[in-house]
Parts: C-alpha cells; structure tokens; sequence
C-alpha cells in the first residue's frame, strides 16, 4: 500500500480529516489525565488503616444534663463495662476520635519545648490500655499502656500524659537513624516517653492537607471525660458485627437513660464510615470513567461516521480499483491505512495535550506529575479503537463491486 495516494486524498478532505485528528487528540488528553486521576482517587480510598475494620463498630454517645468531669468518668467506665460484657465483643475503649471520622485532635511534637517549629505534625487519639486489642494494631516495639497510666482529662485541661504510643511513621520521622523507644518528646509543651511503636494506624482525615502525614499518629493514655460525650469504640468476634450492632443502643440505654445515641449514624460500622469518608474520591472516580467512556464512544462514532461518508462519495472510484484488479484486501488496507495515518496525527498532538494539560493541573491544583506509562497505553488504546472503529465502513467500501464503475456519481 503506498502512502502518497492517501495523503493526496486526505489533502482533498482536510476539514474531516482535521475534524477527527482533534477529536482524537482531546480524547487522548482527557483520558490520560482521567485515567491518572482515577488511580490516584482509587489508591488513597483504598489506603489502609491499620486497624481491624471489617469488626470495629463506633458508638458516638452524648449526656443529657453535662454531669461534671467525674461523673461522666464514672458513667464512661460503667458503660465500657457493660458493653465488654456483650456476646461477641472483643474488647471496648473511649476516644475522642478515630481513624477516618473526619474529625478529630493534632499536635506537634517536639524534641524540646517551645520550639519555633514543630518536629513532626501528629494526630492525637485518646486511648487506654484496651485500644490495641480493641483496634487489632501490631505492636512492633516497646509495650502497650498500663492501667495505672490512663488519666482523666475535660476538654479545658491541658493535654500532658507521661506516656505515649506512636506509629512506626511517626517514630521514623522523629528518629530516621535509630529507635524511638524510650525517648523523651515534648507534646503541648509537656515531657512524655515514648513506650510503644504500632506498626500502622491512619489520622481522622482524608484531605490533602493530611496527606502528607497520614500515619503520623499518637495514642495518649486519657480517657475524655467531657460533659457533651464522646466515643465508644468496639471490636467484635468475626461474624458477630451485625448482631452487636443491634445490641449496643439497648445495652446502653439500659444503664442509662440520660443520653442520646442518634439512630441514624450513633452505631456505624467500620465500612460504613470509610464509605462516608471517602464519598468524595470514590464519585469523582465514577465521574471520570463516565467521562472517559462517553468520549471514547463518541470519538468512535465519529471515525466510522466520517468513514462511512467517505465509502459513500467514493463508491464509483472504488468500482474503478475493482475494475482494475484491486481485491477486497486491497480496498480494506487502504480504508484501515488511512485512519491509521489520521490516528497518528491525532495521537500525536493528543500525546503532547495530555502532558501540557497534567503540567498545568500540577501547577495548579497541587497534582502529581502524569506517568508516561499512561500517555503510551491512551496511545494504544487510540490506535485500536480507531482501527476497530473503520473496520465495518472498511469492509463495507471491500464489497464493492466493479460494477460500480460504470454507474453515475
């Protein structure tokens, strides 16, 4: 097949020719770049926690009457009594927060007090010495909490525990070149030991801003004990989640009647919060693969439009080629070859849109650099489509016959 007689066609065709070389080269750009944004969205969703979360269930318990700090203390220890003691739970702790709520405490910590700059940025979640076996997390240093550690703490007191518990992230950050065990940091400004080290376990948020320090957390030795409430935690035995979840509500209101457990989000299981969390990330991901199907489906509907007028105004001169020896191989190669050339000329153009379009967004929006890999597979995925897309008009223009010669245009 030789390309000059294509080129000199095209060049009698120049409006559709462009027409689809730029459809084809904004289709490329935007699924690139949609495609790019899908993995990201579908990596940080599915970024893990640390903890055991097809178990866990969280309670968000408030007080009717805000009893002071000492009763509430008392109410909350009688409460975590009373849900231990539920068939099918594992174990049970208060905190102020918890992974992925969306909500929660952060504070620096530092190697000395009033540093000018915090050392390393650290979600706080309040704990005792039940949250490991609560949560499932792996204590890959030191040990857990002791009983006579946990303290008692309203929101108006200062945060000052003697001890804590941090991530391996957090302790690799603070120490890159040995252990953190045993070290003394400065929290609020308060003297504290580090005497544990969990493999993982992720910060309340889900933004980009806590990106950067996802697992940069410390678990405190304190039970809040405010008057407004806070939340119960609750791991149970494989397969037993959903008949705990009905139970909790009960149990509690049972011991006391003087709160509120909202029934529409108070008992969340884990899946449920992650779901809520990540609602955003997980509707732009549909959204861009709508948008890449719909412009791939319109670009292909474009090609074989665009070919079929083609076949249809060149059906005399095809009759000819017939006439002349050509075969159906010959008229097929030659429809295939030129979409192919338009392709290229597209792709190409696409290729160099995609990156200028993803630097911008960079620039922008604070996104990553798009990989190649990912304008190299648009690239294939256009040829293909396209070739797919001329293969009906392509066989259609190869069953012409000569006769067709001798007919009027």
């Amino acid at each position: 097949m030789q390309i000059q007689p294509i080129l000199a066609a095209l060049k009698r065709h120049k409006a559709g020719t462009i027409l689809i070389a730029l459809q084809i080269a904004l289709t490329l750009a935007i699924v690139c770049n949609a495609l790019f944004i899908i993995r990201q969205r579908v990596t940080h969703l599915s970024r893990p926690t640390g903890i055991d979360e097809q178990n866990i269930l969280a309670v968000r318990n408030q007080w009717v009457g805000k009893p002071p700090s000492q009763q509430v203390s008392v109410l909350m220890a009688t409460d975590l009594a009373a849900l231990r003691q539920i068939p099918g739970v594992v174990d049970a702790y208060s905190t102020n927060s918890y992974p992925l709520r969306q909500g929660g405490w952060s504070e620096g910590l530092d190697y000395k007090p009033n540093q000018d700059h915090s050392t390393a940025h650290t979600a706080v979640y309040f704990a005792d010495e039940h949250t490991l076996d609560t949560l499932g997390l792996k204590l890959v240093e030191g040990r857990n909490f002791r009983a006579e550690e946990i303290g008692r703490m309203d929101v108006r007191d200062k945060l000052g525990p003697p001890t804590i518990i941090v991530t391996r992230e957090l302790a690799h950050k603070l120490y890159p070149d040995g252990s953190a065990l045993g070290k003394v940091l400065y929290l609020s400004n308060n003297p504290t030991t580090v005497v544990g080290v969990v493999d993982r376990l992720e910060v309340p948020w889900v933004d980009n801003w806590a990106a950067q320090w996802a697992e940069q957390t410390t678990l405190v030795p304190v039970r809040l004990a405010m008057s407004v409430g806070g939340f119960y935690v609750i791991r149970t035995q494989p397969g037993q989640l959903d008949a705990v979840t009905k139970t909790v509500s009960k149990t509690l209101y049972a011991l006391n009647r003087m709160r509120v457990i909202d029934p529409k989000d108070g008992v969340e299981r884990f899946s449920e919060v992650r779901a809520k969390a990540y609602a955003r990330d997980r509707g732009m991901a549909i959204l861009m693969g709508v948008v890449c199907v719909v412009l791939l489906a319109i670009t292909a509907a474009g090609i074989v439009g665009l070919t079929s007028f083609w076949v249809g105004q060149r059906r005399k001169q095809i009759g000819v080629r017939r006439a002349l020896g050509a075969t159906h191989h010959d008229i097929l190669s030659y429809f295939l070859t030129e979409n192919l050339l338009i392709s290229l000329g597209g792709v190409i153009v696409g290729a160099l849109l995609a990156i200028g379009m993803n630097m911008w967004m960079v620039s922008h929006f604070e996104m990553a650099r798009l990989s190649l890999t990912y304008v190299l597979a648009g690239v294939v995925v256009l040829l293909l489509l396209g070739q797919a897309a001329v293969l009906a008009p392509a066989l259609r223009a190869s069953r012409v016959p000569p006769v067709e010669a001798t007919r009027s245009v």
